[in-house]
């Protein structure tokens, strides 16, 4: 991997112990057509740990068709099912956290978690939305947990007319997409010329959505 991963100060002044914000310290931004995203930066504390551990899991390559050809996906993948232990308790706390806090919006419970490892800037994932076995009118919520070198995660509404949003991801910080976000919204995260390290996100999703 190119890049250098520098530890966060609050871990090192705090320890190695993985701990969680209340999640009430969230701020919620509406976006247009019912869509809303929730920031908390700083989320979990003691990341390192987390992200050494995820640094170290069976990670996987794939491949693509697209238009006439096969491509690399530009980034490593792992997908855990609701019946698969993950690889840190630190993410089990963190889902529970979520259920539990979002229980009435969600209707249902974060179950998955996918996992994308950028191991430098010219790593990225492409506008979309993620609505892969759902309707186009059912409403998802989709929560990222972010680990390592900060990287922008980047919105816009599929109809156009919004500035594009932007929200730099560093190391423990959360991002929950919500409402109908996956429907009338696209995330992206761009590659980048800049000299960036590995950076892991975790994300939180209910079953059937991908």
């Amino acid at each position: 991997m190119t890049g250098s991963y520098q530890p966060s100060i609050l871990d090192l002044m705090s320890g190695p112990a993985s701990t969680l914000e209340p999640l009430a310290g969230l701020t919620r931004h509406q976006l247009t057509a019912g869509a809303w995203v929730d920031h908390l930066p700083g989320w979990l504390h003691g990341s390192d740990a987390v992200f050494e551990t995820l640094l170290g899991i069976d990670w996987r390559a794939e491949r693509r068709k697209m238009y006439d050809g096969v491509v690399d996906v530009p980034r490593l993948l792992r997908w855990y099912s609701g019946r698969e232990s993950l690889p840190h308790p630190a993410l089990d706390a963190a889902k529970a956290a979520l259920n539990s806090h979002y229980a009435e919006e969600l209707g249902e419970e974060f179950v998955t978690a996918g996992m994308c490892l950028y191991r430098d800037g010219r790593d990225s994932v492409a506008w979309h939305g993620d609505t892969h076995g759902r309707s186009a009118k059912h409403d998802t919520m989709v929560a990222i947990l972010s680990f390592g070198s900060p990287r922008n995660l980047l919105l816009r509404p599929r109809a156009g007319g919004h500035d594009t949003l932007r929200f730099p991801l560093g190391h423990g910080d959360l991002i929950v997409m919500g409402g109908s976000c996956q429907r009338t919204w696209e995330h992206a995260v761009p590659k980048t010329a800049k000299p960036v390290g590995p950076r892991i996100s975790v994300q939180f999703r209910p079953a059937g959505v991908a």
